[in-house]
């Protein structure tokens, strides 16, 4: 890929974060757990249309953000400067060393919780127009007025603009370069002052910005984890063809079925049921429905993780064993879990396959059939 293809991210988090208080600046407190960059940091470096994750850091804060993000590669974190527009005029000007971009997605690390419907609705809509923003319609009233009220204010056609705001790369950056106003308040303004189109999308109560102490109550607890298990058994049969993990394997034999017969596949989709509390994969695609006669698995899977993200979870880590004699797994691990990464659309390191044998024992260890089990661990977006 060109690297004025790339669609890259840069998370603005250099602030001290006074109001909100305590001894950390914000951006790194614990929000459900983990430090609060981490959460808009694992959304934007795991959506599939993301190359690239940069972050604008204040002075003195390498250690801990690095601390933070262990995984994220130095070059990729940038010194900001006194105010957000110099951050993000920093972390442009370091996309623009590393190759430039065609696309970027400006967020603020005090925004945590970033569903991935909202970055979804960004780059489609810069395909009509330059820059992007997600929005919510104002819903109170409003009025203005120090000590008593003097007026009221229409609060049609007004909007609460949120972030990740999305650009292309090109038009953002000459924004910030030929800036000469006073500070703005976002980028989308300063796209606006060039006199270019900003399109709203739908925007999301989750991405309410933390901003002072009393945002956190309740948010520094564990996070909500789900975890399920499950297990599957299909017999070897001469004649059919052999499928794990969503990969073929060439052998004198294949599972029997009334799908494809992947017994890790099913297992997995299972342990994501289980997790979910959404019964089993029989009750989804039940064995009587002839619509799923020989079908591929990986729809089994793929549903399975659309209803996860359906109702906020995300997914944390799944472990897949595969038990037989025969075939060997070992040749083949890497190749199914980078299919089943694929398939869940998240990164490989999310995804454990391992194989073991009975000892020659049990049906599996005569050859009859193979086993499989899976765990699913689950972290809830909120």
């Amino acid at each position: 890929m060109s690297s004025t293809e790339r669609t890259i991210a840069l998370i603005v988090a250099a602030g001290s974060g006074s109001r909100a208080g305590g001894e950390l600046p914000k951006q790194f407190r614990l929000v459900r757990g983990q430090p609060m960059l981490k959460h808009s940091y694992a959304a934007l470096s795991g959506h599939p249309s993301i190359d690239a994750v940069y972050v604008a850091i204040g002075d003195g804060q390498l250690a801990i953000a690095t601390g933070c993000l262990p995984d994220l590669p130095e070059p990729r974190i940038v010194n900001g400067g006194a105010t957000r527009r110099q951050s993000v005029q920093n972390g442009l000007l370091a996309i623009a060393a590393s190759g430039g971009a065609a696309q970027v997605l400006i967020h603020d690390a005090a925004r945590p919780f970033l569903p991935s419907t909202v970055i979804d609705l960004l780059l489609s809509a810069l395909d009509d127009a330059p820059g992007a923003v997600p929005a919510l319609p104002v819903v109170d009233s409003l009025a203005r007025g120090s000590d008593t009220l003097t007026d009221t204010v229409e609060r049609d056609g007004l909007w609460r603009i949120q972030t990740p705001q999305a650009f292309h790369f090109d038009a953002i950056l000459a924004a910030h370069q030929n800036w000469s106003g006073d500070e703005p308040s976002d980028d989308a303004r300063m796209l606006m002052a060039a006199g270019q189109k900003v399109k709203i999308v739908q925007g999301d109560e989750r991405l309410a910005k933390f901003t002072f102490a009393g945002d956190f109550d309740g948010n520094d607890d564990m996070p909500n984890i789900r975890n399920g298990s499950g297990f599957d058994v299909h017999r070897l049969v001469v004649g059919e063809e052999l499928w794990l993990c969503g990969i073929h394997i060439p052998h004198d034999k294949g599972l029997a079925g009334h799908s494809d017969a992947d017994v890790a596949i099913h297992a997995l989709t299972d342990a994501i049921l289980g997790a979910l509390a959404l019964g089993d994969i029989g009750d989804h695609f039940p064995p009587s429905d002839a619509q799923w006669r020989g079908a591929s698995s990986d729809r089994f899977l793929e549903h399975a993780i659309k209803l996860a993200a359906d109702i906020g979870y995300h997914l944390a880590n799944v472990d897949v064993t595969i038990i037989c004699e025969a075939p060997k797994i070992g040749p083949y691990k890497v190749a199914m879990r980078a299919r089943l990464a694929e398939i869940m659309q998240v990164d490989i390191a999310r995804v454990s396959v391992k194989a073991t044998t009975t000892e020659m024992l049990g049906f599996t260890g005569r050859g009859e059939g193979i086993a499989a089990q899976a765990t699913a661990t689950f972290e809830k977006a909120l």
